[in-house]
């Protein structure tokens, strides 16, 4: 079911109908390094977030990525694809590759430069040949649906957050709603000047939020998501939400990542209101990664 009135949305997830039953968290992470990485000018037609004006350091961008791989191992295992020039945007591989448990999703990205990355038979015959996974390919299809980017999944539950948006249409949100084999999908516009509901929010292994209500065109739907996760909601200033600090992730029932940029952001009241609601944090410096316009959340591929 596909909902985009925030009453709708309310009215259907609060009467119990969707309660936890599934792994809140992933069982795996897929990590692409940034070899080869650079900054995409055709990515940032649509991402403000990319640091277009600032130089790039390959080699620092090499060694923030092996220091997340190694920092994230220590939560659960992690698997890391080489990257390729060809495909400079590829250290945020969760916008082309998302699973649910028994298959992999391959995204259709609205750049050329990024469908590239959609092609790749390497990762497509890990999962397929190795793991023995299905292969959902919305790469084809006429629309945009770039995944884990567009779409905030509360896994436990099965009920996406879904931002429209240049990278995301209708005919993609009803793709992934159908390819994540979801039971409730809120679909929304996002803000003009965003491009991926996932700097505007996150879900905490099903039990917070954390958003920034300036990155939904209607204000309504923000507080929406923020009743329906009640008192565990975490809200954003914009310039916490410019610091990544929506750009997190839940890898365990305990902690969030973060990066280092986004953590320095958050303020003593609200770390004092994750430690609340059971979450530690855990943070990598990924300042060079985020001159591309992503952060930790973005390097991250679940695996289910």
């Amino acid at each position: 079911m596909i909902v985009t009135d925030p009453a709708e949305f309310l009215a259907l997830a609060d009467d119990g109908r969707f309660p936890p039953q599934s792994p809140a968290t992933a069982r795996g992470a897929l990590l692409v390094t940034p070899l080869g990485m650079s900054l995409a000018a055709e990515s940032a037609a649509d991402n403000r977030y990319m640091a277009m004006h600032e130089r790039f350091d390959a080699g620092r961008a090499l060694a923030e990525h092996a220091a997340l791989a190694r920092a994230l191992s220590a939560s659960l295992p992690v698997v890391s694809f080489p990257g390729d020039p060809d495909t400079p945007d590829a250290v945020f591989p969760n916008n082309v590759f998302a699973t649910a448990p028994g298959r992999v999703i391959v995204g259709r990205m609205r750049h050329a430069v990024r469908r590239r990355e959609a092609a790749r038979a390497d990762i497509r015959a890990w999962f397929r040949d190795l793991l023995g996974y299905a292969v959902t390919d919305l790469s084809g299809m006429d629309c945009v649906a770039e995944l884990t980017g567009s779409l905030v999944i509360d896994r436990a539950r099965g009920i996406g957050f879904c931002g429209l948006s240049e990278r995301c249409d209708r005919a993609g949100a009803e793709a992934m709603h159908a390819a994540f084999g979801l039971r409730l999908t809120f679909c929304f516009e996002l803000a003009p000047c965003e491009y991926h509901t996932n700097v505007v929010l996150a879900v905490l292994a099903g039990r917070a939020a954390v958003i920034a209500p300036d990155g939904f065109a209607d204000p309504t739907v923000p507080a929406a998501i923020a009743r329906f996760y009640g008192g565990r909601t975490l809200v954003l200033s914009p310039r916490q939400k410019a610091d990544y600090a929506a750009n997190g992730i839940a890898l365990a029932a305990n902690t969030v990542w973060l990066s280092a940029r986004a953590e320095r952001a958050l303020e003593p009241a609200q770390r004092d209101a994750l430690a609340s609601w059971g979450f530690g944090i855990a943070s990598v410096d990924l300042a060079e990664i985020e001159k591309a316009g992503g952060s930790l959340r973005c390097c991250v591929g679940e695996i289910f």
